[in-house]
């Protein structure tokens, strides 16, 4: 194999976990509400086997905590972890992916990119499927199963969402991390991964379960899976170029910022 066979590789590897706020987890302007926090402005609105690092926390750490102005907040007794991965990220994205991405979105049109995304949207049927019947949401699950045929037929394999243009049924968004958050689960507290991003110990373990259900995960051979993963995460983030630099300008602390953003986000999507 030779040396630019690695080097694809190892870019395929970076950016295809490099996308995890531009895919199941993505956070856009429009749904970002500011909220005073005694004179500090917060934005907040609304995947493979991990092991946690092993620090002691206390059992009322593992719950969201309120502040005195009554925000609710997720805890995060990692916070020293968290920001030090929080910074590696944000150099990632600026130095890797957002070049990558600009790059491709001058040369490929917005309609192309969007029919991208509009076929990795519906490939990923089975994941919103399964959760909204675990959810016992049934009017969803049969909401997805529809727009999965008629996307898959008419849609020309799910490149034109011919369900949402033309007959207005829109996605059932659901995945295991808002299944376990229905059935109860608290989020536990924040973790800030390196190359995937902001999330929690549910949905942490969320990912892990939706693994098993997303098609792509059982390509084969990995480089090819991992290809098709970072295709995915380029072309979206090619739709989103300015969406976390805006959030990130804004902000006093952009740590701070992106972790309430996170976890109220999520927590809209379960309270739903």
């Amino acid at each position: 194999m030779s040396i630019s066979s690695y080097i694809a590789i190892i870019l395929s590897v970076i950016l295809s976990f490099s996308c995890f706020s531009y895919g199941e987890n993505k956070i856009s302007l429009q749904e970002v509400v500011l909220i005073d926090d005694g004179g500090d402005m917060s934005q907040s609105v609304e995947k493979e086997e991990v092991q946690l690092p092993a620090y002691e926390i206390e059992e009322d750490e593992i719950y969201p905590v309120t502040e005195e102005n009554g925000l609710d907040r997720i805890a995060d007794p990692l916070e020293p972890v968290n920001r030090i991965v929080f910074h590696f990220n944000d150099k990632l994205y600026f130095w890797l992916l957002k070049p990558v991405a600009t790059g491709y979105a001058a040369v490929l049109p917005e309609e192309i990119r969007m029919s991208v995304q509009n076929f990795f949207n519906n490939i990923s049927a089975p994941v919103r499927i399964v959760n909204n019947l675990l959810q016992f949401k049934i009017k969803g699950a049969g909401n997805e199963l529809l727009r999965f045929g008629i996307n898959s037929t008419m849609g020309m394999l799910g490149l034109y969402d011919v369900a949402r243009n033309e007959l207005g049924m829109g996605i059932n968004d659901e995945d295991f991390g808002q299944t376990l958050g229905v059935w109860g689960a608290g989020p536990g507290f924040f973790i800030n991964w390196p190359f995937l991003g902001p999330s929690s110990l549910r949905d942490s373990v969320g990912y892990a379960g939706d693994y098993f259900l997303e098609p792509l995960n059982y390509l084969n051979p990995a480089v090819s899976r991992l290809a098709v993963k970072a295709g995915d995460g380029v072309n979206s983030a090619s739709l989103s170029i300015g969406d976390y630099e805006g959030i990130k300008k804004d902000a006093i602390d952009p740590y701070s910022a992106f972790r309430d953003i996170y976890y109220q986000y999520r927590k809209s999507k379960i309270d739903r």
